[in-house]
């Protein structure tokens, strides 16, 4: 009797071990870019109605309800076919490169940097719009289903990521290889590298509803088996190489889609031998010991690229921890990722201008989210105490009081 009842403890206990609270499972999910544990705070303090909480939270299921009436969007959309006659390839048009006034047919382009050509936009001609609305409105309506529960919003986000990545009559091939073109100069260029980080967004959003049947198993797979062919290409076309030699915020870029897509992939050799080169091949090469990065200052609107820049060595930074290497280095008094920090900081306050002309005025709110992954890493400094200087009514309903880090 005495044996039949321990059995019957052990396989009680047994049982209980391998079965994973639901609660817990329903609250925590392996994102890579955003960090789970924040997500997972998030989700408990909405339930409660957290004050500081609510104003991002009732504006992302504002724009999540706007975003369950639109698209979904395809690059087989566009009336104009890409260089290559495939309407499945991604194309983009140059933002600063504009008709030359001198030349009977505008060819060849001139560039006009900081200066957007609003032709560059035409949904007719151009993906860019497309990619940016896919990528967007995936993220949002995966955050809303992960802190609700509401499965309309996983159902819409799964639509937005079959029709882009999956359905064969309407996806993307996995290249950007007419990105950015310029019009009598080329038919993509290395730059247009950059158009590809957007798509981190929708599949954070895909990992976000991983824990809702409206995108299937087998679909998750072939997600992934499409993120591995773009990282193929990401790291052996010759276009994409170019990028990636950039010593500016393209080369940093570059590294936040390789790290990401190797990380979604499974990849973690590469995203290891990613974050162990990027202190000296980005941080050091990027940024003086004084916090300035001469190749963005050097830009028409230096404070703009300053700030751009600093968010996607950021982002590496906090990718790498996955990966067990430290590019923050907290402790170093000399780290430049901090020095930049540093050096941006005095231009929060919305009253100090950058001390030489600019084309147009950067959003300081960019700000936002790199003060506060600053807070958490370097806490002999109050960064949210910084952040106090940006306006509150655009604090209180910016996104990143609920999940960070975001992709830009």
């Amino acid at each position: 009797m005495r044996n039949a009842l321990q059995v019957t403890f052990l396989f009680l206990i047994l049982s209980i071990l391998m079965c994973k609270p639901i609660d817990l499972d329903d609250r925590y999910v392996e994102t890579i870019l955003m960090d789970g544990e924040y997500l997972e705070s998030t989700k408990s303090k909405i339930e409660k109605y957290d004050p500081k909480l609510m104003d991002a939270f009732n504006l992302l299921i504002v724009d999540a309800e706007a975003a369950l009436n639109e698209g979904p969007f395809s690059v087989a959309e566009k009336e104009k076919l890409p260089p290559s006659g495939d309407k499945h390839d991604y194309a983009s048009y140059s933002r600063y490169w504009w008709p030359d006034p001198d030349q009977p047919d505008g060819l060849p382009y001139i560039r006009r940097d900081g200066e957007t050509n609003p032709e560059s936009q035409s949904l007719k001609e151009s993906d860019r719009q497309r990619i940016g609305a896919m990528s967007n409105n995936t993220e949002t309506l995966g955050l809303a289903y992960y802190l609700t529960g509401e499965e309309k919003y996983a159902v819409k986000a799964a639509e937005l990521l079959r029709v882009w990545f999956l359905d064969p009559a309407t996806r993307m091939n996995p290249n950007v290889n007419h990105a950015q073109i310029r019009p009598g100069h080329n038919n993509g260029t290395k730059s247009g590298v950059l158009d590809g980080r957007v798509m981190i967004r929708a599949l954070e959003g895909a990992i976000l509803i991983a824990n809702s049947s409206a995108l299937s198993d087998i679909e998750h797979k072939k997600l992934k088996t499409w993120a591995g062919e773009y990282f193929e290409w990401l790291t052996t076309n010759g276009m994409a190489l170019d990028e990636e030699a950039s010593n500016n915020n393209h080369g940093s870029f570059y590294d936040v889609q390789a790290m990401y897509f190797a990380l979604y992939t499974g990849n973690r050799e590469a995203a290891t031998n990613i974050a162990r080169k990027f202190t000296q091949h980005r941080l050091l090469d990027q940024i003086k010991p004084d916090g300035s990065m001469p190749e963005e200052m050097a830009r028409t609107r230096p404070l703009f690229y300053s700030i751009y820049n600093l968010n996607a060595m950021f982002l590496v930074a906090h990718m790498s921890e996955k990966v067990d290497v430290d590019v923050w280095k907290a402790d170093d008094e000399n780290s430049r990722l901090k020095a930049a920090l540093d050096y941006l900081v005095p231009y929060t306050d919305p009253e100090k201008s950058w001390p030489t002309p600019t084309v147009g005025e950067a959003k300081k709110m960019e700000m936002f989210a790199i003060l506060q992954m600053a807070d958490r890493v370097y806490t002999d400094t109050n960064y949210l105490k910084v952040a106090e200087k940006l306006p509150l009514e655009r604090r209180k309903i910016h996104r990143s009081n609920l999940a960070f880090p975001l992709m830009r």
